[in-house]
Formats: C-alpha cells, structure tokens, sequence
C-alpha cells in the first residue's frame, strides 16, 4: 500500500506517515472509494450533489460534522483525479491507495484497517462512498450504540434493511486480515452481527446505494423536491 500526501493547505496531519496521535477509545471511519464504479460508468466519488459537493466530500463532511476526528478515504481507480478534485474541497482527511482494488471491498477495508489500526483505536466506521445521503446524527447514534453496548458489529437497521456506516469492533480486525477475498466481509459481519448490535434508524440515507446512472439520477430528483439540497448545519466540535 502507498501514501497520497495531500498538500498541507488541505492537510492538518502529515498524510505520508503512518502515524496519528489517537485518543483513548478513538473511532476513525474509513470510505471506501477505490472500486471501478463500473455500473455508473464513472468515478461516484466525484459525482456532483450540488452545491458544491460531491459523493465523497459530503460522506466526508458528514463524519467530520458527527465529531470524528480521523477519516481515511480508500482510493484506486481514478485516484489521481479524486484526490485532486477533494483536496480543493478544503476539508481534512488522509488517503490511502489499494493498488489491489480489483480484488474487492475487502482488500480497501483492510488497506483503510492497515493505516487506523494504531493503540487507542476501540472499532472503525466504515462506509461506501455509493452511500452519500447518511446524517450526522446517524453516525452519533451508531457510535454511541457501541460504546453504550459494546457489540462487536453495530450497523443501522430498517426491517430487513442493513445500512451505513458500519462499526467494527477492533477485535474482528485479526478475522478480517485472514478472510478470503472472494467471499469479503460479509461472512464475518454477520457472524458477529446481534440484536445488541443492530440499531433501528429511520435516516433512509442510511440505506440508499446508489450504483447506477438512473438510481442517481433518482436521488438527485428526490432530494431535490424535498429540499435536501439546504445548506449542511455547522460542525459540533468534539471527537467520538
């Protein structure tokens, strides 16, 4: 795996190290950007959302806007022009690149894994950048359903719905690592997967994937008649 260094303009923390200063029980998130986005026909991190934003700097802004500190994008196919197109957007995060990113999902979570996993870290958050629309207040309740209960996968649910972010207990970081590349991380999330760690969430943010050019197209025309468009409230200050 390789570092992008993001310029310091855009940057608070040197991106070409490995090292981050974590707190005690620090809750990074990881977005997976990395994949072909081949049913869209192109990169969905850079898709516009309006005003200003794109699939990922919203993902990335609304992590920042729930109090987490450290957000690691997994970048691979297109990386150049993502990193180039975010870092104008002015907001802190680090970059990681999996040159492996044909091989799946799994092997950027564990690119993203490989650079969070440090003494201090308790779980990650971790999220597709298919996934733009979830709330800040989505992230909080997913972060404090785990540190209230603990549970080694906590994820919002609607019904049968399963939705982002994902939280991952650090304990399920060594069966990640030895999972098999064909069948992901699914097999293990639902392994640990409880009725402690699932938790109803009426945000339908949570559950839109959106992976073709009329799915987006739909969201764009969706949230635009609900007015979803309106400007993104300050940032709380605070780490989760």
């Amino acid at each position: 795996m390789h570092w992008i260094t993001i310029p310091s303009s855009f940057m608070e923390r040197d991106s070409s190290s490995s090292a981050f200063d974590y707190d005690a029980s620090m809750i990074p998130a990881i977005v997976l950007a990395a994949g072909r986005s081949s049913r869209m026909g192109r990169a969905k991190a850079l898709l516009p959302l309006g005003g200003g934003e794109t699939f990922l700097t919203r993902i990335v802004g609304t992590f920042l806007d729930a109090g987490v500190d450290d957000v690691v994008i997994v970048v691979g196919h297109e990386r150049d022009e993502i990193v180039q197109t975010f870092a104008a957007s002015g907001l802190p995060a680090r970059f990681a690149v999996n040159a492996d990113y044909d091989r799946g999902q799994l092997s950027s979570l564990l690119a993203g894994i490989a650079v969070v996993d440090r003494p201090g870290v308790s779980a990650v958050l971790m999220t597709l950048v298919d996934v733009p629309f979830v709330s800040a207040a989505t992230v909080r309740a997913v972060v404090y359903h785990y540190r209230r209960t603990r549970a080694a996968v906590v994820r919002p649910t609607s019904g049968a719905r399963h939705g982002h972010p994902l939280l991952i207990d650090r304990a399920l970081f060594g069966e990640l690592r030895a999972a098999e590349h064909d069948s992901g991380a699914k097999p293990i999330v639902r392994a640990h997967a409880s009725a402690a760690g699932d938790l109803p969430i009426a945000d339908e943010g949570a559950y839109l994937d959106i992976d073709t050019v009329e799915e987006y197209a739909r969201a764009i025309s969706d949230r635009s008649i609900a007015g979803a468009d309106d400007a993104r409230p300050a940032r709380r200050p605070g780490s989760l």
